[in-house]
């Protein structure tokens, strides 16, 4: 995870850094900011800015969504709402480890809000460094299948990798993020990217070496 973090998830926000230097309006912004607003990106950066901040937020996630004593599984509110759209905790893994292993290349898997059907649980699969966010959706859990996951441990076993994170899966994270999603707006997913910022906060403190500039 170290190096997952301090190669991987650096090399995102270095990136992102490099291409908003020669724009200083741009530099005070979250990162979700410039995903919900790319139009307002100049062009000849849009495209590095949609893949770094993207790569940057998704990751920022993913570090949230998992904890060293994960896996104990879902309880209260988000308990209630994945028996109600997935039959069990069970099913819903049956259908996250099937989307993470159908994914094509490099992507990352979701269990979101959806913005339809009542406020309903789906499992979600994105390519690159898309986001469920970016259609409206509110991101509960994540799971990052790119193969720089991975590879250390499970070489090209992806699906053992799938099955084995839930062990240290943050269902309090995952919790307080339903929870959350009842009252979200634009505004407040705006404004989730400073709370992102405590996803990397334990990792900074260990390594010297990595200290990223622009906020999530």
């Amino acid at each position: 995870m170290m190096l997952h973090h301090d190669k991987h998830h650096a090399s995102y926000v270095e990136m992102l850094n490099a291409a908003l230097e020669e724009f200083p309006e741009l530099q005070e912004r979250t990162a979700i900011w410039l995903l919900l607003n790319l139009i307002k990106v100049p062009k000849e950066i849009r495209t590095a800015v949609r893949h770094n901040a993207g790569g940057h937020v998704n990751h920022s996630l993913f570090w949230r969504a998992m904890a060293p004593r994960g896996g104990d599984g879902p309880v209260g509110l988000l308990a209630d709402a994945i028996v109600r759209d997935f039959g069990s905790v069970e099913q819903l893994m049956v259908r996250f480890a099937e989307a993470g292993q159908q994914r094509f290349g490099s992507g990352w898997v979701w269990l979101a809000r959806t913005q339809l059907d009542g406020g309903g649980l789906q499992v979600f699969s994105t390519f690159g460094h898309e986001n469920p966010l970016l259609q409206g959706h509110y991101p509960i859990l994540v799971n990052d299948v790119w193969e720089h996951a991975y590879y250390l441990k499970y070489e090209n076993r992806r699906a053992d990798y799938l099955k084995d994170w839930w062990a240290v899966a943050n269902w309090e994270e995952a919790a307080r993020r339903y929870e959350y999603s009842d009252n979200s707006s634009r505004d407040d997913r705006e404004t989730e990217g400073r709370r992102l910022l405590a996803a990397t906060k334990a990792f900074e403190e260990m390594h010297r070496d990595y200290r990223p500039t622009t906020s999530a």
